[in-house]
């Protein structure tokens, strides 16, 4: 459905670290980084799922967060779901809502982490049980 998705950051610097490191948790290599032909700083991690990028903004303002907006990463298991949430924090970011762990619902076992990176975008680590 999503060929990729982008975020906009005030510190494509920091972004690179924070990503790179929780991005590695999913088995993501490093960030390929540009610059686009109006200056812009960009970072592009790719799998076979598709693209993330990190930008800084094209219209020179600064990059803000969408209140009610999640990006979820798939995870493979338990494990893993916690283990992006400490790389999480351990590179700046700050956890948000319930700990990490499992919710029972009408869709079954997931097991998520929530948290938010340096620049307040919001993030969700998530298994699903099957």
């Amino acid at each position: 459905m999503f060929s990729h998705v982008m975020l906009g950051s005030n510190d494509i610097a920091r972004s690179k670290r924070f990503y790179d490191a929780v991005l590695g948790v999913l088995g993501v290599g490093n960030a390929l980084q540009n610059k686009n032909k109006t200056g812009q700083q960009r970072l592009f991690y790719r799998n076979e799922a598709g693209t993330f990028s990190i930008s800084e903004p094209i219209d020179g303002q600064a990059a803000t967060h969408a209140n009610g907006g999640t990006i979820g990463f798939k995870c493979n298991s338990p494990e893993q779901v916690r283990e992006f949430h400490d790389v999480a924090i351990a590179h700046g970011g700050t956890s948000i809502e319930q700990p990490p762990g499992p919710r029972v619902g009408a869709m079954g076992t997931m097991h998520l982490a929530y948290v938010r990176d340096p620049d307040g975008n919001k993030l969700c680590a998530m298994f699903r049980e099957k």
